[in-house]
């Protein structure tokens, strides 16, 4: 049984999977730039397609890769803080679940094991792998990165929902993201 069957089959994604929903993640082993996010919207579930909208565009974008190298390089990974859409909250989507990173991540980091960028999209992957207070807060953490660089980078979510903190913080595209764009086509262009 493969992870990915190991994941379906937990008692945990029951709905899930009697919903006919797959666990959306991807390990290939030898990826070197690691992506881990919150959850898969709602259009990303039903595609199975993960980045598959406005979000992954711009994600794309900050990292200067195109589709194709994103999905089909095999260079870059995507595990996210949890496998499924978790639905929809007052303002944006419902957090990840607890529980599901602590399981699960572990295994899936170790059969990557040439992983040398893993980018932190958003506070919940933040917090987690940083270890961070919960008081502190996202725009504190990104603007502080080079304490976790090049191991770890945290950024904001590329979502169109944040183009507000885009523009209150320019010197994340200003200055964040051309060293991104240099880290991973370094990376990428490295033979394993």
């Amino acid at each position: 049984m493969t992870i990915f069957d190991e994941i379906k089959a937990d008692p945990a994604n029951a709905a899930y999977t009697k919903a006919g929903w797959d666990p959306i993640f991807s390990a290939p082993a030898a990826a070197k730039v690691l992506i881990i996010g919150q959850a898969p919207g709602l259009k990303v579930q039903e595609t199975g397609i993960m980045w598959n909208d406005a979000s992954g565009d711009r994600l794309r974008d900050w990292l200067g890769v195109s589709k194709q190298t994103f999905y089909e390089s095999g260079q870059i990974a995507v595990i996210p803080m949890d496998f499924y859409y978790p639905g929809k909250a007052k303002s944006g989507d419902k957090p990840p679940r607890k529980g599901i990173a602590e399981k699960w991540h572990p295994r899936l980091l170790a059969a990557m094991p040439d992983i040398q960028l893993t980018i932190l999209v958003g506070s919940y992957a933040q917090k987690y792998y940083l270890d961070l207070p919960k008081s502190v807060t996202l725009t504190a953490t990104v603007k502080d990165f080079d304490r976790f660089w090049p191991k770890y980078l945290p950024i904001v979510h590329p979502s169109p929902r944040n183009n507000i903190w885009l523009k209150k913080n320019p010197w994340f595209e200003e200055e964040i993201v051309p060293d991104l764009r240099k880290r991973v086509a370094q990376l990428l262009s490295t033979k394993s």
